[in-house]
């Protein structure tokens, strides 16, 4: 069994009540987490005992607090994650979605084609911008700016009605007809 010494830090009395306040205030789970790691810190916890009780590594507790101490709680904020940056702009963007939506394929170029697919989209954005993406890139692109693609159903105009209601209850008839007769 641990023996737990606690060497409660003094003299920050203003940062543990900033510190409680934001907790209080934050709906981000690992905002909380990043705040309830220096509360703790400032009860004098160890490195290693914060990084057992948040379920943390310890280099991480470390870093908390660095961070901390070096900007202030703003410190504490969750910056962006990595990646490369994106290869479209928001104008771009925008673009995209206007020709998509008003335009069909063969209204920008692309002869007998009347539906937009992730590749007639890739080949747009080479030929309009010089971007060179892949199929998947494209496809994120067009999941990040809410556009999503569906097989077009076709209807034929000149069907005859009767036609279809007679092949439709011949066709339940050959469905219910044991496989051995037919």
């Amino acid at each position: 069994m641990d023996i737990l010494i606690l060497n409660k830090i003094a003299g920050h009395e203003d940062d543990i009540n900033e510190l409680k306040s934001a907790l209080k205030k934050t709906k981000n789970t690992r905002l909380y987490k990043r705040y309830s790691v220096l509360l703790k810190h400032f009860d004098g916890f160890t490195n290693r005992k914060i990084a057992e009780m948040e379920n943390l590594e310890e280099h991480t507790v470390s870093t908390y607090i660095k961070n901390y101490k070096s900007k202030g709680i703003d410190g504490l904020n969750i910056g962006h994650g990595g990646g490369a940056q994106k290869k479209i702009n928001s104008l771009q963007e925008k673009l995209i979605v206007e020709t998509i939506t008003t335009k069909t394929p063969e209204d920008v170029g692309f002869e007998s084609k009347m539906n937009w697919t992730i590749e007639l989209v890739r080949q747009w954005v080479i030929k309009e911008f010089n971007i060179n993406m892949s199929h998947r890139g494209i496809a994120y692109v067009l999941h990040r700016l809410n556009l999503s693609y569906t097989r077009p159903t076709y209807v034929l105009a000149k069907a005859d009605k009767e036609k279809q209601e007679i092949f439709k209850s011949d066709f339940k008839a050959l469905k219910k007809m044991p496989q051995w007769l037919s």
